[in-house]
């Protein structure tokens, strides 16, 4: 027998637990390995990872059933909540009386439409009339020729700069649109006035603006090109924009042709059942501004509230070239909580003020009662899954914006004051939705809702305080607002 040795037999230990940790180490390495080969695996769409995938689908009786519905079908009706298609409720506790509905038709003019509705609810009620309507293909063709002017005296303005920098190619995606907001309402209304509906009527094009509006673009884009390679021969700032002024002959001719030719002076008289009230007067589209709708300087008395909860809240922000002139004003807007967006709403409402309002109108609208209901479709059921983000992560994730602006005009409230449900006067006319009208709930209000136009008058003293702020500014490609309506 061997005489026990301690030295020895610790040694021996040491050594089995050295065999060990190699052994556990060299596991754990090949478990890594194995699991990075599986994950590198399925970065494609290999048949293991395919097979795994579709059979995850059961197939059956009621998948087939379902299947074949949503396969044969629309979504939307197939989605529908039954319970939400009876007639809306159409009480308003706070209600501004409509001014009559108008139609936008194949346009993007509803910014201009939204726009002048505000002005002339309050015309019809300063002259007892019940029937006025602006001439809307009046003030777009002056926005399509100033939009114009912004784009190529950009393009002038960037010249030095290459065509792959971000605004020169911000410039060429967008060198015309027949969007806008408010501000270019404001903008246009100071400098080219308003006329009435008689004085210069619509045409299929104007009704009708995407022929046009693409044609425009295509030959701005020229011009555009041929700016750049005049300056790139030597040109001066001042020979360019000479020659800028000669495109622009162009783009007016086009404008005359396709709506009409805008009226210097014109002759009004306010009526009623188709009789003048008074002796007709000739006006400028400036006088008809002053002595018919006020003139009131809309950029000074109107303040653009925003709900983007993706950024800070009581924070003024500003839209680089986000303006329809070029001599005009950016987008400027103060970014507010809902609920107090929410206060300056009813307070502009309560005094029988109607507001320019912006929301994505898409989402959940039933477009056969004009209702917007978070409850209208529940496509989660018909999937067998869940629509989760909230309203900042659907703004980053680039899956909702504002698309569409109407006319704010009514609000129900309950015992304590709080919003039920809201009503807009819509420019889709009178046979869409409600009479056309679309009325929300207030929780569709909270999540799809955008902005509003207020009168500073119904605005607190600390948010009025915010307007001081030197604003944030945003680029023009911000996601947020590069199809604003």
């Amino acid at each position: 027998s061997k005489r026990f040795s301690p030295n020895r037999s610790i040694h021996k230990t040491i050594s089995k637990i050295k065999l060990h940790l190699i052994m556990k180490k060299t596991s754990i390495g090949l478990s890594l390995l194995l699991a990075a080969s599986s994950l590198q695996a399925q970065e494609a769409l290999t048949p293991e990872v395919l097979k795994t995938i579709s059979g995850s689908y059961e197939n059956t009786p009621a998948d087939k059933a379902l299947r074949n519905a949503i396969s044969a079908n629309s979504l939307k009706k197939l989605a529908l909540n039954q319970e939400n298609t009876a007639t809306p409720d159409t009480w308003f506790s706070t209600s501004v009386n409509s001014s009559g509905i108008t139609d936008q038709k194949s346009s993007g003019r509803c910014w201009l439409f939204t726009g002048t509705n505000v002005i002339r609810a309050r015309v019809m009620a300063q002259n007892n009339l019940k029937n006025f309507h602006f001439s809307h293909v009046y003030l777009f063709f002056y926005d399509q020729l100033e939009k114009s002017n912004l784009f190529l005296q950009g393009i002038i303005d960037t010249r030095k700069k290459p065509m792959d920098d971000k605004m020169v190619e911000w410039l060429f995606r967008n060198p015309l649109s027949d969007g806008g907001q408010f501000t270019g309402i404001s903008d246009l209304v100071q400098k080219y006035g308003l006329v009435p509906k008689e004085a210069m009527a619509e045409t299929y094009n104007s009704d009708n603006t995407s022929e046009l509006t693409s044609l425009m673009k295509r030959k701005l884009r020229e011009f555009g090109l041929q700016l750049r390679e005049q300056s790139e021969k030597g040109a001066s700032q001042k020979e360019l924009e000479r020659r800028k002024v000669d495109m622009l002959k162009t783009i007016y001719r086009m404008l005359v042709m396709g709506y009409g030719q805008p009226p210097a002076t014109f002759t009004w008289a306010p009526k009623a059942n188709g009789k003048a009230l008074s002796e007709p007067k000739t006006y400028t589209p400036q006088s008809f501004y002053q002595e018919v709708c006020g003139g009131e300087d809309l950029n000074a008395n109107y303040v653009m509230l925003m709900n983007d909860p993706s950024r800070p809240f009581h924070q003024v922000y500003e839209i680089d070239y986000d303006r329809h002139t070029y001599d005009g004003h950016n987008w400027v807007y103060l970014n507010l909580p809902i609920e107090e967006l929410k206060a300056i709403a009813i307070a502009s409402l309560k005094d029988s003020t109607m507001m320019y309002f912006s929301c994505d109108v898409g989402k959940h609208l039933n477009r056969e009662n004009g209702m917007l209901d978070l409850n209208n479709y529940d496509y989660g059921s018909l999937f067998g899954t869940t629509f989760g983000m909230n309203k900042k992560q659907r703004i980053q994730s680039f899956d909702s914006g504002s698309t569409h602006a109407m006319t704010l005009m009514a609000v129900d409230l309950d015992e304590q004051g709080q919003p039920k449900k809201w009503k807009v006067e819509n420019s889709w006319g009178a046979t869409y939705g409600h009479h056309g009208h679309l009325i929300m709930t207030d929780d569709w209000f909270n999540e799809y809702m955008f902005r509003v136009v207020a009168h500073r008058k119904y605005c607190p003293d600390s948010v009025l305080a915010l307007l001081k702020q030197k604003p944030v500014r945003l680029p023009a490609w911000d996601p947020m607002f590069s199809n604003e309506m």
